[in-house]
Order: structure tokens, then C-alpha cells, then sequence
């Protein structure tokens, strides 16, 4: 069973990943650092189903690796990456928001 506080802490977190989402598409951020920090979230990993953290590495390896192109390329839309990461902590949110089954 998992602890009360788990859900509480972990859409602190998500809150975080949201701010530095943010400095992210402002370019006050970058993408390793933004990549470096989300990956050290273990807690939050723990509080999500586990398909969550799969998505949630395979979004931030594209990331990394758009980012050492300039801008837009074909391959690697930092834009659609940004949206994909904020769909995933959209979904991430609603999931720990959800109140627990019986």
C-alpha cells in the first residue's frame, strides 16, 4: 500500500517539472538540465504507473537529442517535444488527481 503522502508529493513535483517546463520553452532552461532533473525524480516515478516513467525517459532521449539542432529540423521539433512533455504531465496530473479505487 502506498503512503497518502505519495500522490501529494509527487503533484508537488509535477508542479516543479511544470516550471521548468516553462523555463524550457523560454529558453531559460536547457534540455539536458531540464532532462538531468526530471530523471531524478524517483518519487514521482513511484507514484505513477509504471508505463508513465517509460514514456516520460523515451520524450526526454528525444529531447536531448533534438536539442543539439538548431531550432526546427524534420526529425526533431523542439516545439511538438514541449507539447508531448506537457501532455504527459497533463496526464500524469489527472492520473495522482484521480481519488483511489475501493
Amino acid at each position: 500500500m502506498t503512503s497518502p503522502q505519495l500522490p501529494i508529493q509527487a503533484l508537488f513535483v509535477l508542479a516543479q517539472m511544470q516550471e521548468r517546463l516553462e523555463q524550457l520553452r523560454g529558453h531559460q532552461l536547457t534540455a539536458h538540465a531540464f532532462s538531468a532533473w526530471a530523471l531524478e525524480q524517483a518519487g514521482l516515478f513511484t507514484a505513477l504507473p509504471s508505463r508513465y516513467e517509460q514514456v516520460l525517459r523515451d520524450l526526454l532521449n528525444r529531447l536531448e537529442a533534438g536539442a543539439s539542432f538548431r531550432e526546427e529540423s524534420c526529425s526533431f521539433s523542439q516545439s511538438e517535444l514541449h507539447e508531448s512533455l506537457q501532455l504527459w504531465l497533463d496526464k500524469a496530473c489527472q492520473v495522482l488527481e484521480a481519488p483511489a479505487g475501493p
